[in-house]
This record gives C-alpha cells, sequence and structure tokens, in this order.
C-alpha cells in the first residue's frame, strides 16, 4: 500500500514539474469550449499522417508509420518550436496538448520496436506514462504530465475521449487532425463515437456496462454536477438507466494495431 501511494505522489510531482512554464488556461465554470476564429498552427503534416496510416476504426498501421518517422519527427519538433502563448485561444490550446499526446504517442510507440502494449515499455517505477515522450520549449514532458497536469486541468472532461494511448480499449484515433476552429465539434464527436461504440456495452439500458475511463477519472464526468450515467446519456444514442448500478467493461490494453 505505501509503494502504491508512493508512486502516485511520484506521479503528482512529475507531472506538476513537467507541466511547469507551460501556458495553459481552464475553462471556467459552466463555459463550454468554442471553436477558434482562426488556427494559430498548421497540423496540416500531422493530419496527413493519420490519413495514411490510420484506417476508419481508429487502428494504425505502425509497422508502415515506421518508414515515415522523419515526417513524425519534423512534426514533434514544429510543436516543441510553437508552444502555447498567452493570448491563444483555449481552442488552440486545446488542439496543441491533444495533437501533441497523440503524436508523441505514436512515436513512442515506433521508438520502442512496437510492443504488443504500450504497458510493455519501461519508465520510472515500470510507469510509461512517467516516460520523456515529447519537448515543448527545449523541456521533456510525459504523457501523464500532459494528461493530468494539462488537459485535465483544462476543465473539458471531452479530451479523454480525444486522446488515444494505443490501445485496444482507448477512445480510437482519430483520422483528422484536432484544429482550433472545428475543435468543439471534433471533441463532441469524438464523445458521441467513444460512447456508442464497443468500448461501451449499453444494449441492456437497466444494466449498461461501460468503459472504466469512467472509473479511472470520475471526478471529471461528474465535475458539472452530473453523474457518470447522466454524462454518458448525454452522447448516448440509447439512453440508459441512470440509477444502475455502475459496471465495467475490462480493460484492454493490446496494441491499437491494424
Amino acid at each position: 500500500m505505501k509503494k502504491i501511494l508512493f508512486i502516485l505522489g511520484f506521479v503528482l510531482l512529475n507531472s506538476c514539474i513537467g507541466s511547469k512554464n507551460l501556458h495553459f488556461t481552464k475553462l471556467a465554470e459552466n463555459e463550454q469550449l468554442e471553436n477558434a476564429a482562426k488556427n494559430e498552427l498548421d497540423h496540416s503534416s500531422w493530419d496527413a499522417q493519420l490519413k495514411k496510416h490510420v484506417n476508419a476504426k481508429g487502428f494504425v498501421d505502425y509497422e508502415g508509420w515506421k518508414k515515415d518517422t522523419d515526417e513524425l519527427q519534423a512534426y514533434l519538433a514544429y510543436l516543441n518550436d510553437n508552444a502555447p502563448k498567452k493570448g491563444w485561444s483555449q481552442a488552440e490550446q486545446f488542439a496543441f496538448y491533444i495533437n501533441l499526446y497523440n503524436a508523441a504517442t505514436v512515436n513512442m510507440i515506433l521508438e520502442n520496436g512496437i510492443p504488443k502494449s504500450i504497458k510493455d515499455i519501461d519508465g520510472p517505477f515500470g510507469q510509461v506514462w512517467l516516460k520523456d515522450a515529447a519537448y515543448v520549449n527545449g523541456k521533456s514532458i510525459s504523457l501523464a504530465s500532459l494528461e493530468k497536469s494539462i488537459l485535465q486541468k483544462m476543465g473539458d472532461p471531452r479530451m479523454h475521449f480525444a486522446i488515444n494511448c494505443a490501445s485496444f480499449s482507448c477512445p480510437k484515433l482519430q483520422r483528422d487532425a484536432y484544429v482550433a476552429t472545428k475543435i468543439n465539434n471534433q471533441m463532441d464527436n469524438a464523445a458521441k463515437e467513444f460512447v456508442n461504440s464497443d468500448k461501451n456495452d449499453l444494449a441492456n439500458s437497466a444494466a449498461p456496462k461501460i468503459s472504466e475511463i469512467f472509473k479511472f477519472y470520475p471526478q471529471d464526468f461528474k465535475e458539472s454536477g452530473l453523474s457518470i450515467l447522466e454524462y454518458v446519456n448525454q452522447y448516448a444514442n440509447k439512453k440508459v438507466d441512470t440509477n444502475a448500478p455502475l459496471e465495467y467493461v475490462p480493460y484492454d490494453w493490446s496494441l491499437n494495431k491494424q
């Protein structure tokens, strides 16, 4: 138990250190993310790579992507040199950090020989999430820092459906780069697609089974005052009984490869 608490403490400390001096702004209470009037950054390179190496179901051709690592590295270098600044819209910030997380995750899989699971990659205390994954403003950052110390703190739980951890049970890796002028629509579509996918079992509305993502981050989804199942119902095509007990679909960490 002490070891688990120590690791959790280290994760939080690492996240805080890793995100230090990076600019992001949090949505105010009940504030809705809006599309920006313009894009500050050009994510077209990442968009082209996604369309080339990701299929409609979100599965990735990692073997094929190995041939285009120069393009992936160039995109990560571009993000490193163009970190969010004061004055940027929240939409642009979300697009930056979501794309960075997803591109860094793909790069980590490629750099580690395309393992059977991202969790097979070693890191501090055996946690791949604590491993240096990318650079922003020349400083290294881990996936844990990107997720827990930036994206979660920005205050829109739909980010959980936009980032992809290279695993079968994750929300799928979309074939479109996130961009500021479409970000609200893109995150909404990602949420709807995930909730109604086979990652959840909503067939029996009286006894639904939902992804363990809702178990991993319950407070994010309840922050607006909704229960977990009330949050799910915002996006579900078939509404479920919000008084049903919470049951979860076991999480499959196998690689999301084609």
